[in-house]
């Protein structure tokens, strides 16, 4: 069957967008996206997403990664889906929506372009030596570096992704470095096996872990610069849970087409 697709882009995080609330994609399976998502050889991103329709909620997100598995929640394809959720009519400037890691609400700006989405509570960060460990509704390993411009990220977070703590289920590798107000991150993603250009529930992660470390408490806002943007987390703390996390930033419409599936 032939398939028109929507790629969209949140902060160089690229995704392919199907609305499938005909229900006309019955499956896919993990060759079938690995290969629209590849650079190459499909359409290129870093993840498929399908808009299906759901009983109680304004629509249902559907995600896989680009190596064709389904995949945990990813931040910036949720605020991506968004943005694509009102270019279809589905919502206006608020919408929830259920995804793997359950309800999510979030807003949008007039203009469609940049997203505000409501991310899951965290009550629990632990410990990997010097690093944090965490999930944002992903898991994520997060560490402090210096010189993060210049860092191998492909080879140090690949070694960390597949060690033998983490080889089983995989984790998202995030380097952080202090700068300005906020930080700059860079993000090996599992299922994308590659360093991406943003991940947005890794900069949530980033958020989080470097307000315990630096025993932050409150109503705390964290801008965050990415290899392809900026990005915004703010959310509260009272030192044991955070809560009302909303990751903010860009998402936009790259080029539609069709495709055979």
């Amino acid at each position: 069957m032939n398939a028109k697709f929507y790629k969209y882009q949140g902060a160089g995080n690229d995704f392919i967008l199907i609305d499938n609330r005909q229900n006309a994609v019955k499956q896919l399976d993990d060759e079938t996206v690995a290969r629209l998502c590849d650079r190459r050889f499909g359409i290129g991103a870093d993840g498929l997403m399908l808009l299906e329709n759901l009983e109680g909620y304004d629509f249902k997100m559907v995600y896989y990664n680009a190596d064709g598995n389904e995949g945990s929640m990813c931040g910036n394809g949720g605020r991506c889906i968004v943005a694509f959720a009102k270019y279809l009519g589905v919502i206006n400037d608020t919408t929830k929506f259920l995804a793997t890691d359950g309800v999510h609400h979030a807003k949008i700006s007039d203009a469609g372009n940049w997203v505000s989405l409501q991310m899951i509570d965290v009550d629990t960060i632990e410990n990997d030596g010097s690093a944090y460990v965490l999930n944002t509704g992903s898991p994520h390993y997060v560490k402090q570096a210096t010189e993060l411009k210049v860092k191998d990220v492909y080879n140090e977070g690949y070694a960390i992704r597949n060690n033998a703590t983490y080889k089983a289920e995989g984790i998202n590798v995030n380097f952080v470095e202090k700068e300005g107000d906020g930080y700059f991150v860079r993000t090996f993603e599992r299922g994308v096996e590659n360093e991406t250009y943003a991940c947005g529930t890794g900069v949530t992660a980033v958020a989080l872990a470097m307000a315990k470390h630096n025993q932050q408490y409150g109503t705390i806002n964290t801008p965050i610069k990415v290899l392809g943007g900026d990005l915004n987390i703010r959310f509260d703390h009272d030192g044991e849970k955070f809560s009302n996390i909303f990751l903010e930033g860009p998402a936009e419409l790259v080029f539609t087409g069709e495709i055979a599936i």
